[in-house]
């Protein structure tokens, strides 16, 4: 087998981003698609020629000629299909955060462990490249023992009237930042202390701010805004230091790597994560997708990103949640 046939469960926005990656992977093949919105599932099935669709998951997952699935439901709702389709043999692709309880990324990865296919659960940051570089120099000595960390990951109010209705900042989008902390420091928190600023309202507080400790000394603060003013002139303002014992590594991801100027004004597209590139996504999912394509296909679990990692970074967030509803650390 030289390609693996995968299908698209949960088809919101990020969902046909999913789908869009994955047709641009010549290892993969986008051979079925399910939502239980069936107006969104004829409109997706038409757009990338799938004759497959469903609005049942366990329909999908009952057909043997389908491999592996992408699971982009809402992270609240990631649990039970993601059993069901490990336990169908299925490879698996689970966008992050793994699961809404720590008790659920237990289970998810017991279920991983003695299931056939393989789990990966999508921290899109490792595929980028400044990131990975950082590791990597980290990993080499460069920089000597990581001694703190911060990161800025903010983005526009627009964005995110709907999603703070199902989701925070701390655990919507601070989870890149505490994934990647606990990547290049091989460490593990032991504490937690957030707090958190509502301004529209919403369901969940409009900005986050955190501070962890890990159990090698090393502490971290994370700054999640998610209602920057409307006239801000990039997507997403995107920054992490690291400092060790002997150095320093500055990530930056905004200010801007190209600016456009038009009548509507100034704008920064996206050059890094799923950016159009001679007409298909390219960018850090695809290299994601690619790579657990081929994984798969050899039979090899992924390795840049484990089940148990994800965990962990969930476990992080969530203590952060836990601490800034609490005005409490909590402890891990």
């Amino acid at each position: 087998m030289d390609r693996l046939r995968i299908g698209v469960i949960g088809l919101g926005w990020f969902g046909e981003v999913h789908c869009d990656a994955i047709s641009a992977v010549p290892s993969l093949e986008l051979a079925a698609l399910c939502t239980r919105t069936e107006s969104r599932l004829q409109e997706l099935a038409d757009k990338y020629g799938v004759k497959q669709a469903y609005t049942d998951y366990h329909e999908l997952l009952a057909n043997p000629e389908i491999d592996a699935v992408s699971i982009v439901t809402m992270w609240d709702q990631h649990t039970a299909p993601t059993l069901a389709a490990l336990e169908a043999g299925k490879h698996v692709f689970l966008e992050k955060p793994m699961a809404h309880t720590v008790a659920d990324c237990r289970l998810i990865c017991d279920t991983a462990a003695r299931a056939r296919g393989h789990l990966m659960v999508g921290h899109i940051c490792r595929f980028n490249p400044r990131y990975a570089t950082a590791k990597q120099r980290i990993a080499d000595g460069a920089i000597g023992d990581v001694l703190c960390l911060s990161s800025r990951r903010n983005i526009p109010a627009a964005w995110t009237p709907e999603i703070l209705n199902k989701i925070g900042p701390i655990v919507g989008d601070a989870i890149h930042d505490t994934d990647l902390m606990l990547w290049f420091t091989g460490a593990r928190v032991v504490s937690a202390y957030a707090q958190t600023v509502d301004l529209r309202g919403l369901k969940y507080p409009d900005i986050g701010q955190t501070m962890y400790r890990f159990d090698n000394g090393a502490t971290a603060t994370l700054e999640t805004v998610w209602c920057m003013p409307e006239k801000t002139p990039f997507d997403i303002d995107e920054r992490m230091s690291v400092i060790g014992s002997e150095g320093l590594i500055h990530i930056q991801d905004t200010f801007p790597n190209i600016g456009i100027v038009t009548g509507d004004g100034f704008s920064s597209p996206d050059t890094t994560y799923w950016p159009q590139l001679h007409g298909v996504t390219a960018g850090a999912l695809r290299e994601e997708f690619s790579y657990f394509a081929a994984c798969c296909l050899k039979g090899e679990p992924p390795s840049i990103i484990t089940p148990e990692e994800s965990m962990a970074a969930v476990e992080a967030a969530l203590a952060a949640e836990e601490s800034a509803a609490s005005g409490e650390v909590v402890r891990l």
